[in-house]
């Protein structure tokens, strides 16, 4: 069973009392939304430290989610690229098919702590909007989910599921009609019902404490992965990769090895249609220092200084905004951030399907991609793991069009 010493940010990746991570993050301004942060705060800093919280978690993960979630050695996959073996953290296992379940299970239970009715929340790819629901169901809460109508259109396995689960879902069209928006609307939403709601965000995204919050709930990947490679390998791995928007599944499994100077921790943002091009949403490598929706952090911005309408195949990665945890990784160079174009993204969710018989969401399909590139570089004795952070059956409809299978 999983254990209490299984949650647990990396003192690197740990704010101030500000909310601060160096420059990054902090607390939101907006007085009514100030005020429920705080209550947000204090609440989270007691029920961690709550053995009924602690023991519920546990019961929950275990005979829930399905945790711990297995590592697979993916062979063929390692042989077709020849090189270093490649390794998945199976977060597409989870109950739902995501590792979104694990902050939302922590995030409803908050809610009913603080004696709330209802959670609302914004989701791109859906598989945050289906975690919530699913945790809301389970608590007896109701579930509100801000989704842009271009992900609704793109992600209607997800939308279909989280109305059977009993979710209302808010289309919003404003803008680009995609995450960002979706986030917007939200925010706007919860002040409206604020003594009644709780916003239980999808990334180690927003204002403090968000970005500590889920962070905390999503290091039990990191720190069960590295218990498990140890135990089944002998040593740790070369290299950790995850793919990254806001960056949660990535805070999830570094979270376990942000001590081991030997292992590489390397995340994946989306390159798009081309770094060379505006259609992509490569936060790390073509952003500036700013802020958006109350926090800063590395932020895509457009030519009226607003954060930019951004690009990526993946619904779940297209945020022009990147979480202070990894901008400040990025920033002291505790990890590295790279990008995977569409097509790169699309090839590796064929070549995963086709030799290993296991479909991955196109936001983790990224980091399969960049595992792909680089094992061809590495020795056979060197090691990559892979966070498989979702499962793809939310993209199959759309993948067939692309690759001409319709």
């Amino acid at each position: 069973m999983t254990t209490q010493a299984t949650y647990g940010l990396h003192a690197s990746t740990m704010p101030d009392e500000q909310g601060l991570l160096g420059e990054f993050g902090g607390k939101i301004g907006h007085p009514e939304l100030a005020k429920a942060m705080d209550e947000l705060e204090i609440g989270f800093r007691q029920i961690i430290k709550d053995d009924d919280f602690i023991a519920e978690m546990q019961r929950l993960r275990e005979t829930y989610v399905g945790r711990p979630s297995p590592i697979y050695h993916a062979k063929r996959l390692s042989e077709h690229c020849g090189g270093a073996k490649i390794y998945l953290k199976r977060e597409d296992l989870n109950h739902t098919g995501s590792h979104k379940i694990n902050h939302c299970l922590g995030e409803a239970l908050l809610a009913k702590k603080l004696g709330k009715t209802k959670v609302l929340a914004e989701t791109g790819a859906g598989q945050h909007g289906v975690a919530l629901a699913t945790a809301a169901a389970l608590m007896g809460l109701e579930c509100e989910i801000h989704m842009g109508v271009v992900d609704i259109k793109k992600e209607h396995p997800n939308v279909s599921r989280m109305k059977i689960l009993g979710a209302k879902i808010v289309p919003v069209s404003r803008g680009a009609g995609t995450l960002k928006e979706a986030v917007d609307s939200a925010f706007e939403a919860y002040l409206e019902d604020i003594d009644n709601s709780m916003f239980a965000i999808g990334s180690v995204v927003g204002p403090a404490p968000y970005p500590e919050m889920v962070g905390y709930f999503q290091s039990v990947v990191g720190h069960e992965a590295r218990a498990q490679f140890l135990a089944a390998n002998g040593k740790l791995p070369d290299k950790v990769v995850a793919c990254i928007g806001g960056g949660s599944n990535a805070m999830g499994i570094f979270s376990g090895f942000l001590g081991d100077e030997g292992v590489e921790k390397v995340a994946v943002e989306p390159a798009g249609e081309g770094l060379d091009t505006p259609r992509h949403a490569a936060t790390m490598a073509k952003g500036v220092k700013g802020e958006i929706q109350g926090f800063k952090c590395y932020v895509l911005l457009d030519e009226q200084g607003e954060p930019a309408q951004v690009h990526s195949i993946a619904s779940g990665l297209d945020y022009p905004g990147v979480g202070p945890q990894h901008s400040h990784l990025r920033d002291t160079g505790l990890a590295t951030y790279v990008s995977a174009t569409d097509q790169e993204c699309l090839d590796a969710f064929m070549a995963l399907s086709q030799l290993e018989g296991i479909i991955p969401a196109l936001e983790s399909a990224h980091a399969v991609a960049h595992a792909i590139k680089v094992a061809k570089t590495m020795s056979p004795d060197e090691t990559i793991l892979v966070n498989l952070s979702g499962r793809g059956d939310k993209d199959i409809d759309y993948i067939l069009d692309k690759v001409g299978l319709a």
